[in-house]
């Protein structure tokens, strides 16, 4: 079980350092516009991003 974490935790810092290696000025554009959003904006933002990976959690593991 602790593998599986530390892979997750692996790909999860892959996909989130794709952007800003790639293209840093859109990364920052981004940020930029992200910090203008309302807290509870981005509540709801990190409650979608919660319920979408625990849903492809579920359907992922194996019964």
């Amino acid at each position: 079980m602790s593998e599986v974490f530390w892979l997750a935790l692996a790909l999860m810092l892959v996909l989130e350092g794709l952007l800003p290696m790639l293209a840093p000025t859109r990364w920052r554009q981004m940020f930029s516009e992200i910090l203008k959003l309302h807290d509870g904006q981005i509540r709801f933002f990190g409650l979608c991003c919660v319920v979408a990976g625990l849903l492809l959690w579920w359907w992922l593991s194996p019964a």
